[in-house]
């Protein structure tokens, strides 16, 4: 389980065809060396690592991953949003994440709102029902709170913080992010149909 608070803003050092899906060699930066068969958040993507050292990882990804999530599109130099698990006697800093990327959202508009800006994001139809004002969102692995919801478009308050760590503040319109929602209203909306 991750939290959304993003440790660490690594890179691609290298993509490669594997088995059917890809490899990714990532730069890790100061991070703890991951593990051998460890979890770590890629864009909000959990996947194992394959590889470690110090400073770097490598990770495979499937076909499913690739086809639900941004990953395919990652060239060696871009940017990543990296995290590793909570620990069991971590802080619970941001909202229960699992890695597991529901779907793609698009960039629409960013605007500037005061030192921070406005991130306006269009949803898939499938999710906008999971999404409510002042709800938790991670987009490309970034805890967020909902600013606003507008039919199948989202508004989010970015503080410069967000925008100086995470690749959040390199992100231009048209560009697609990875969206998970919360799992708390998955679970609701099953156990209401359940019931009813």
């Amino acid at each position: 389980m991750f939290t959304g608070i993003v440790e660490q803003r690594g890179s691609v050092v290298s993509v490669e065809s594997a088995n059917g899906g890809m490899r990714l060699v990532l730069d890790t930066g100061t991070l703890p060396e991951i593990e051998l068969g460890g979890s770590i958040s890629v864009n909000g993507v959990c996947l194992t690592g394959v590889e470690t050292g110090p400073g770097h990882v490598a990770v495979d990804v499937v076909k499913e991953t690739l086809s639900r999530s941004t990953l395919a599109e990652l060239q060696p130099g871009d940017p990543v949003n990296l995290e590793r698990p909570m620990a069991a006697n971590g802080r619970f800093d941001g909202h229960i994440v699992q890695g597991h990327v529901d779907g793609v959202g698009t960039i629409s508009a960013v605007e500037p709102e005061g030192s921070g800006r406005r991130l306006h994001l269009r949803i898939p139809d499938a999710l906008s029902r999971y999404v409510i004002e002042k709800g938790s969102i991670t987009v490309d692995g970034v805890s967020l709170t909902v600013a606003a919801v507008k039919g199948d478009e989202v508004e989010i308050a970015l503080i410069p913080h967000s925008l100086q760590v995470t690749t959040l503040g390199l992100r231009a319109v048209g560009e697609k992010v990875n969206l998970e929602v919360d799992l708390v209203a998955k679970y609701v909306e099953k156990l209401l149909k359940a019931g009813s």
